[in-house]
């Protein structure tokens, strides 16, 4: 098993870096869900996979005392592709 990670920083990066992998993997997903204003029931399996490996790899200390998980679905999915597709969530 690997260590736990027990930085913010490094528990940031896992997280930026697991939503890119939903974004690279869920894409036509992603962007019909935007479109029909879905994104959570959408994606909810792919979410609660991310979650849960964020879950595994972070220590519990910094997991519950912070949300760099869903910072980084914000910062990737939403500002980032989101920002480019037309819909009537924005």
């Amino acid at each position: 098993m690997e260590s736990q990670i027990n930085s913010h920083d490094l528990a940031r990066r896992l997280a930026r870096t697991i939503a890119s992998d939903l974004v690279m993997y869920h894409q036509e997903q992603i962007n019909a869900s935007f479109v029909n204003d879905d994104f959570f029931e959408a994606l909810a399996d792919a979410l609660r996979e991310g979650a849960a490996l964020y879950k595994q790899r972070v220590s519990e200390k910094i997991a519950a005392g912070s949300n760099h998980f869903e910072e980084a679905l914000v910062d990737v999915i939403f500002k980032g592709e989101g920002a480019q597709i037309s819909s009537p969530i924005w």
